[in-house]
């Protein structure tokens, strides 16, 4: 069970969102990706929070947060910006994969940020696999109209690429049952990353510093992604961690970020 937030933020559609504050110095808010609630990145905060006073929220519909309905990407912008506010803002912001991705939109869409950084946010640079990820969201959608949570965190753990025995074993591992309470979450973050094309567009139009960081050890659709923000973002920069994959050492991203956002 989440822990007793240290405060409530009101978001514009007056959804509450539940979030920690931790350390001292200029305001850094982490957003987390799939599965993530604001206790997902408290290794991370803990190491941040000698530079920073860091913020880890959740994210709507998880945690202690509310979920108004219906889900609509500008509400977690809005959500994003209402935790700011909180902050004194423009803060520093961090997203995780598709908690990255949200962290652009944000960025691009108004919340007053001075840097984000960015760890395998998963857009799709291949034709192909942007059509594995459309059906891939036709198939989530029907799995959780019928009621089957366990089968859509199924469906999206398999498109990781792990093994059947891997499977198995993190279907049968004690993280199982809340995975699978928060699989209605996992058509928010579809919805998130939209069709998973780069957005150009919005990238080339940031007026802040971007590092996008990937994981030496992450396939290849993984670590694509980050030269290419770094190429489209007029102020951005790339960075593989050598030895991480898409489940990283927070002893290791903690002083990348540190070095990144007190520049």
């Amino acid at each position: 069970m989440d822990a007793t937030p240290t405060a409530t933020a009101r978001s514009a559609d007056g959804t509450p969102i539940a979030y920690d504050r931790l350390g001292a110095g200029p305001p850094l808010v982490l957003v987390g990706g799939a599965f993530s609630t604001r206790e997902t990145h408290t290794a991370l905060a803990r190491l941040l929070a000698a530079d920073f006073t860091v913020f880890t929220y959740d994210r709507r519909g998880r945690g202690a947060s509310g979920d108004t309905l219906p889900y609509e990407v500008a509400r977690e912008v809005e959500d994003l910006a209402a935790v700011a506010a909180e902050a004194g803002g423009p803060v520093r912001l961090y997203g995780l994969s598709s908690g990255g991705v949200l962290a652009l939109r944000a960025a691009a869409g108004g919340v007053p940020v001075t840097a984000v950084a960015v760890y395998e946010p998963p857009f799709a640079l291949e034709a192909e696999r942007r059509a594995g990820n459309a059906r891939y969201g036709t198939e989530l959608a029907a799995l959780l109209a019928a009621g089957r949570r366990s089968d859509a965190v199924e469906l999206f753990v398999s498109r990781l690429g792990m093994s059947p025995e891997q499977l198995d074993r993190v279907r049968h591992s004690p993280m199982w049952p809340g995975m699978a309470a928060l699989a209605h979450t996992l058509a928010y973050e579809h919805a998130v990353l939209g069709d998973a094309s780069l957005p150009v567009d919005r990238l080339a139009a940031l007026d802040v510093p971007v590092l996008a960081i990937a994981g030496g050890a992450s396939p290849d659709w993984l670590r694509a992604p980050a030269a290419a923000i770094a190429e489209a973002v007029p102020d951005g920069r790339a960075l593989t961690l050598p030895g991480q994959d898409h489940v990283f050492s927070a002893q290791a991203l903690a002083p990348v970020l540190s070095g990144f956002f007190a520049a």
